[in-house]
């Protein structure tokens, strides 16, 4: 019988024996000891693998406990738009079909209306919308959705519409009424002008100076909301006001009735002070940052400046209309 033994080391450097012998029995006997011996270092490495595998759960973990905090205040940011856009006011609005069509039958005072396409070409609806255009109503057709926006997801039927604090004349009445209560009436129109603080304040300023009425188109202008009124400090309820769909067609209307159209501008070739007219006036102010456009420029019979001596170039638009009706009216 012969024996032989071979030398193996593990992965650690230690030393261990594999005794071979030709007997079948210790042929079978060494070969369990040789399984038993891998199968250990088998075991041993995987406990190992065992233990790596935890070190990069555990860091994983705290990698994502440093994460948390970042979403959490991403959530509160989104969590506080949410909150703010839920604050709107609406005190003025009315939605939903049936509310909306009393309120036109009401012949409620109406600043701006929303709807949908359906509603504006259905049966019910069609006529009024119409009306009220002409009559110097804001009407915009918007989408279902663009609407869901503008009224934070409420049931609003495809219509929606915000209350005006006082009821507007057409223009055709508000020159007749101009002229029934003074022989040079001076009536107010404002140009591009989408402050309400600013449109409250002239309202405030022209009521103040005896002015007759005031002109305010369609766009590119604030309307008769609760804001304007406030800052008007009960002016509007003393003031003519009448809403245009074009300012420039309005101008065109008021020459026809013998207005003459004077204009504010930084660049006006003529003082305010050195102008002596007496007869009917419609004074158009413009935004403060882009004064009156250059087509409603060219309807004007006269351009006039504010004579300014200090380093400031311009006034605000509520500033420069109390100025310029005090010097026409103290004429």
């Amino acid at each position: 019988m012969k024996k032989s033994s071979k030398n193996f080391s593990d992965k650690n450097g230690k030393q261990f024996k594999l005794s071979t012998n030709s007997n079948s029995k210790n042929t079978n006997s060494s070969k369990k000891n040789n399984r038993y011996l891998i199968n250990s270092y088998k075991n041993k490495n995987s406990n190992n693998q065992i233990d790596t595998n935890k070190n990069n759960i555990s860091t994983f973990k705290r990698r994502n406990l440093r994460t948390k905090p970042n979403i959490g205040l991403s959530n509160k940011v989104s969590d506080s738009y949410q909150d703010s856009s839920n604050k709107k006011n609406f005190d003025d609005w009315i939605w939903g079909k049936h509310s909306v069509f009393e309120a036109f039958v009401n012949e409620r005072a109406i600043n701006r209306i929303w709807c949908t396409s359906e509603i504006f070409s259905s049966e019910k609806f069609y006529i009024l919308l119409k009306d009220l255009k002409s009559k110097g109503v804001l009407v915009e057709e918007v989408s279902w959705n663009r609407l869901s926006q503008l009224t934070c997801g409420a049931s609003h039927q495809g219509v929606a519409l915000q209350l005006a604090c006082s009821k507007t004349l057409s223009l055709l009445d508000l020159i007749k009424l101009s002229k029934n209560n003074s022989a040079n009436p001076i009536i107010l129109a404002l140009d591009g002008i989408t402050d309400p603080h600013n449109v409250g304040a002239i309202i405030r300023s022209a009521e103040a100076f005896d002015c007759k009425g005031i002109i305010i188109p369609q766009r590119r202008s604030a309307g008769l909301t609760g804001t304007v009124a406030k800052v008007a400090a009960g002016a509007l309820e003393h003031l003519p006001v009448s809403r245009v769909v074009n300012l420039n067609r309005a101008l065109d209307e008021l020459k026809k009735n013998g207005f003459m159209i004077v204009g504010l501008s930084g660049d006006g070739p003529f003082s305010i002070s050195k102008f002596h007219e007496k007869t009917p006036l419609v004074l158009i102010v413009g935004s403060e940052d882009k004064g009156i456009s250059l087509l409603t420029q060219k309807k004007c019979d006269f351009l006039l400046r504010i004579p300014l001596k200090g380093k400031t170039s311009s006034l605000n638009a509520s500033v420069a209309a109390a100025i310029s009706l005090f010097h026409l009216t103290s004429k």
